[in-house]
């Protein structure tokens, strides 16, 4: 599957902004979907999970509350809605897939689980 983020920008502190990536080339509703973040000299950082289905999602401590992970399997997308954006939250933010049998119905917080990779956009938060 191929991944596609975008929507990153530089907002104020406080601000909100709403991540997409869309998936093409395999049945988007059989991957299980998260979003990871990274930036500079600093290793990858999970963010937010979503299962294949949708019924299960798993978050960072540090982003819990104000992020919120969802996906339209109909549009093939993935989504995070992060409101009350900190400087902190400033990374490129890659979006990863990785194909799910029906069992396996799960959100997972590990990079190594995930198989497909984005190319990243950048979230860009001001003091």
């Amino acid at each position: 599957v191929q991944l596609q983020a975008s929507g990153g920008g530089l907002v104020e502190a406080g601000g909100s902004l709403r991540l997409s990536c869309v998936a093409s080339g395999r049945t988007f509703s059989t991957f299980a979907m998260a979003w990871f973040r990274q930036t500079p000299g600093k290793e990858r950082e999970f963010v937010a999970a979503i299962s294949y289905s949708g019924g299960s999602t798993d978050y960072a401590d540090s982003v819990k509350g104000r992020f919120t992970v969802s996906r339209d399997n109909a549009k093939n997308t993935l989504f995070l809605q992060m409101n009350t954006l900190k400087p902190e939250d400033t990374a490129v933010y890659y979006c990863a897939a990785v194909a799910r049998d029906y069992w396996e119905d799960y959100a997972s917080a590990l990079d190594f689980d995930y198989d497909n990779w984005g190319q990243g956009t950048l979230v860009t938060v001001s003091s």
